[in-house]
């Protein structure tokens, strides 16, 4: 992945062809302020479809900082094979109140990104 910047000095990310965007959602509590502007909890997952690694990762959190810190604990891991991990991580280092929705989020996004290896069609 090369990252260039526009004219406007905009970073854009340049994905290779082998690069999969993977969604997942999830309900958000009520208690949760995201629930406030979004009625969904939402992550997009760009997957290495060739070792399946998690290569970038974006949220609808509320805080940007929320966003890059659960970005930082995910990316690196295989979206197939590291699930337990994942989630262990989350749990451990993730203590905000969209915790659960991340994690159901996620699940989500692996079942669509397993049917789609399934399918053949990432052949």
């Amino acid at each position: 992945m090369g990252k260039v910047h526009d004219l406007t000095g905009v970073q854009i990310l340049n994905y290779d062809k082998n690069t999969i965007y993977v969604t997942g959602l999830a309900k958000t509590s009520k208690t949760d302020p995201i629930s406030d502007i979004f009625s969904t909890f939402f992550v997009g997952v760009m997957v290495n479809s060739t070792d399946n690694k998690i290569i970038d990762f974006t949220c609808n959190t509320v805080s940007q900082k929320t966003s890059s810190f659960i970005e930082s604990i995910i990316v690196g891991y295989n979206l197939l094979e590291d699930m337990d991990e994942i989630v262990s991580q989350i749990e451990r280092r993730f203590l905000g109140t969209a915790q659960k929705a991340l994690i159901v989020a996620l699940k989500d996004a692996q079942n669509k990104y397993k049917m789609f290896k399934e399918s053949g069609i990432s052949s």
